[in-house]
C-alpha cells in the first residue's frame, strides 16, 4: 500500500487532536472530490514498517486523541490487509485511542464485503461516497449529507 501524507497534531480529521493517514488508492471516482491526488493507488510513498512506528510515535504522544484514515479510501480492496493490520496494531497498544476512517464504501457494503472486519476495530465511519449535488460545509467531519 502506499500513502500520501501523514498529518501530525490534526485538528480537523475527527475530534480532538489527531494523527491523519491520507492512503492511496480509490476508484469511486467522486464528482468534487476534495482529494483527487490520492486516486492513482502508486502515487505517494510506500507504507512501511518505518511509517507505522512514525504513527505509534505520534499516537505516544498522551494529548493525541487518536488516528483518523483517509485518502483515497483506506477500505478499498488493495488498502483492506495494511489498514487492517494497522488498527490491530493501535487498538493493541492504545485501547483508549480511537480510530476514525473514511470510506466511500456505505455501511452495509462494508458489512457485506472485503473490509467487514475492520468495523471491530473504527470508532467512527464516516460511509458513502462523496455526491457533489448534496456538498454541505456545514456538516462537521463529512462533505455531503448522504454521509
Amino acid at each position: 500500500m502506499n500513502y500520501q501524507t501523514i498529518i501530525k497534531d490534526d485538528l480537523v480529521n475527527g475530534e480532538g487532536i489527531r494523527c491523519s493517514l491520507f492512503v492511496s488508492g480509490c476508484s469511486h471516482g467522486c464528482v468534487g472530490c476534495f482529494n483527487e491526488e490520492t486516486w492513482n493507488y502508486r502515487n505517494g510513498k510506500e507504507f512501511t514498517s518505518e511509517t507505522i512506528e512514525l504513527i505509534r510515535n505520534e499516537l505516544d504522544k498522551p494529548y493525541v486523541s487518536g488516528l483518523s484514515l483517509l485518502g483515497g479510501d483506506p477500505l478499498m480492496p488493495k488498502n483492506i490487509s495494511t489498514v487492517l493490520d494497522l488498527c490491530k496494531i493501535v487498538k493493541e497498544k492504545y485501547p483508549d485511542k480511537t480510530i476514525w476512517c473514511w470510506s466511500g464504501y456505505t455501511l452495509e457494503e462494508i458489512q457485506n464485503n472485503h473490509a467487514k472486519e475492520i468495523l471491530q476495530y473504527c470508532d467512527v465511519l464516516v460511509d458513502g461516497k462523496f455526491i457533489n449535488e448534496l456538498k454541505d460545509l456545514s456538516l462537521p467531519y463529512r462533505g455531503s449529507s448522504n454521509q
